[in-house]
């Protein structure tokens, strides 16, 4: 899961926009760049590894992976965006934003489905933040989500939303340091899911 560590726990590293399209950041020796097709194996392990590092698994309601398989429909092709994280040429990082129109919330989501936006652009999802365990703690999550953020402004987004679980304490952590405020919990299959949200304008 995303590392807690503040943004400041790292004056030394800052993140550098090297490249505006398609984006790429650089952050201390983290290199972040838009997934193509040929990272996906590799992104849907860490997502699952991620997952199951708190105990999330499979018919749980809240574990899902559909999206994985419809990246470029979800994330690349509908005013959304997709970053890995790249440290000696390995995916150690990843998020996502994608439009919070598409995929539905709650209980329906463990299920897949998928809507075409709509043309107004309002909430975007921060998903899939995740950062390899042997690499924590480096000030890797805050580095995906400054630039999550960034890429939402620049899109034309008026809220950021995000939804994770109590298991998932440096996911939690991070959302708060970025100035996120939680705006509701739900309990799906006996798990705390928690709902957070920021505005971008």
């Amino acid at each position: 899961m995303p590392d807690g560590a503040s943004w400041q726990d790292h004056p030394a590293r800052t993140l550098v926009r090297v490249q505006d399209e398609p984006p790429v950041w650089s952050f201390g020796e983290l290199r972040l760049r838009r997934y193509r097709t040929a990272d996906h194996g590799i992104v849907l392990a860490l997502h699952r590894e991620g997952l199951a590092q708190v105990g999330l698994r499979p018919g749980d309601g809240v574990y899902y992976d559909h999206d994985f398989f419809r990246m470029e429909d979800i994330y690349l092709r509908n005013d959304g965006e997709f970053l890995v994280g790249e440290l000696d040429g390995r995916i150690v990082a990843m998020g996502g934003l994608r439009r919070a129109d598409l995929v539905p919330g709650g209980r329906a989501r463990a299920f897949g489905g998928y809507a075409p936006g709509t043309p107004v652009l309002d909430a975007v999802e921060m998903v899939r933040l995740r950062v390899r365990p042997a690499v924590q703690r480096r000030g890797y999550g805050a580095a995906v989500v400054r630039a999550l953020e960034e890429r939402a402004r620049e899109l034309g987004y008026r809220v950021l939303r995000a939804d994770t679980t109590e298991l998932q304490t440096p996911a939690l952590a991070l959302y708060r340091n970025f100035n996120w405020t939680e705006t509701r919990r739900e309990t799906i299959g006996g798990i705390i899911n928690i709902y957070l949200e920021k505005p971008l304008r």
